[in-house]
């Protein structure tokens, strides 16, 4: 009788998945359309100087920004969302974004001298995204009951972010070659579409209540905060360590094919996506692979950060092509793999009445990695590039201690006796 009920529950569980796919796919959006609203300018940002008469870092503030304000409202989001849920947020904050990039456009269409409009749209952009992409982590532990079906669908969540790097520079570049301001029209539309799948495929869960006052969430916070400090530091560091050392070996792949290799446009974005691709194929095994299994995730974790600093080290020895790119590839294969171990050592590990807020905080970190990433990398090929991949190097390595010494999982039983507190 036994055996029968764990095999019903089994089959109830694979439906659960089953149910749920579109729902999934409609989150995966999220991560995408946001990448997409960001990354996508980045290769007309050279159009964008000559159309609108700027400089250089006027042109930079239109991706940094969007960055920065999100930085300081995604901890506010996290919050909104623990107390009120995650769709009352998710959807007005994609809404935003799309009014964002209407107004960017619009702009751009119709004004002589748009560019300090442009900055408002872009901040509105940013403003949204602080609200609709972070909110996804929770939301998508909320979902399951099973924490290798959280997992795997981080997994996709990640890969679905990722290809959004990939596919960014090369949609920029050809929507671009239309009208150079199309990339901010499409904004709105992919928005739109993300709402409606949203609204309509993503089931409010079952035992969503509203959560606690502001007084008592602040003790929940600061309780989880007490206890796990240790480790989730860790991962709030290791996070923007990977994102810092992304951005900055493609902002300096991005400016080596454009000017030792004359690459430009679509075929610089197609050469890019290589490394991303990698990047995304790992991040899709890799949440497939950890299931539940929190030691996986740290030694998957240590060693995606080694082989992420060994190849960004290996960079300073050639410049020439073909290296370069393997060198990238392996790169991002590391940088893949730790990305959904480190959602799913957060969103398992933390429950579900601060999930929101502390996810918030590493989404946070996240993107001050992506904010000071190209700046930093800039700054050091002006003057010493050897130093910066050292820099670089050192940080992989100092995180992948981090990973070594601070995430420490307790043993399989006692994460079976009391999976709804950190097995970290």
């Amino acid at each position: 009788m036994e055996h029968v009920n764990d095999t019903v529950k089994n089959d109830s569980n694979q439906d659960e998945m089953r149910d749920k796919r579109w729902a999934i796919v409609s989150i995966a959006s999220i991560p995408l359309i946001m990448t997409l609203g960001n990354s996508m300018l980045i290769p007309v940002l050279p159009v964008m100087e000559k159309k609108l008469d700027i400089s250089k870092v006027q042109s930079s503030l239109i991706i940094t920004v969007y960055s920065i304000v999100a930085i300081f409202l995604i901890p506010i989001a996290g919050y909104l969302s623990d107390r009120y849920g995650r769709k009352i947020v998710i959807i007005p904050s994609l809404i935003l974004a799309g009014i964002g990039g209407v107004i960017s456009a619009w702009a751009a269409w119709k004004m002589g001298n748009p560019y300090s409009l442009i900055l408002i749209g872009r901040i509105l952009q940013g403003v949204g995204a602080a609200g609709a992409a972070p909110i996804v982590l929770p939301l998508v532990g909320d979902m399951f009951r099973r924490d290798k079906d959280v997992s795997a669908t981080l997994g996709v969540i990640e890969t679905s972010n990722t290809f959004g790097k990939v596919l960014s520079p090369i949609l920029g570049s050809f929507l671009a070659g239309f009208i150079w301001f199309l990339p901010f029209v499409a904004i709105p539309i992919f928005c739109l579409i993300s709402v409606i799948a949203i609204f309509f495929l993503v089931k409010k869960p079952k035992n969503d209540k509203k959560g606690a006052d502001f007084k008592t969430f602040i003790q929940n916070t600061k309780e989880v905060f007490q206890q796990h400090s240790r480790w989730l530091f860790a991962v709030f560091i290791i996070g923007a360590i990977l994102m810092f050392v992304l951005f900055a070996v493609l902002f300096y792949l991005s400016s080596v094919l454009e000017d030792t290799y004359n690459y430009h446009g679509v075929k610089k974005g197609f050469i890019l996506a290589i490394p991303l691709a990698c990047l995304c194929l790992a991040s899709f095994i890799a949440g497939k692979k950890i299931k539940d299994n929190m030691v996986v995730m740290k030694w998957i974790t240590f060693s995606g950060l080694l082989l992420a600093g060994a190849s960004v080290l290996a960079v300073s020895l050639s410049d020439q092509f073909i290296y370069l790119t393997i060198v990238f590839l392996v790169c991002g294969i590391g940088i893949g793999a730790g990305l959904p171990c480190l959602d799913a050592l957060i969103t398992q590990s933390i429950e579900k009445n601060v999930r929101g807020t502390i996810t918030s905080f590493y989404s946070s970190m996240r993107y001050i990695g992506v904010a000071a990433g190209p700046p930093v990398m800039a700054y050091f090929m002006k003057n010493n590039l050897i130093i910066m991949f050292m820099i670089l190097a050192v940080c992989c390595f100092v995180a992948a201690i981090m990973a070594f010494f601070s995430i420490k999982p307790n043993k399989e039983n006692e994460q079976e006796k009391n999976p709804a507190h950190s097995p970290v």
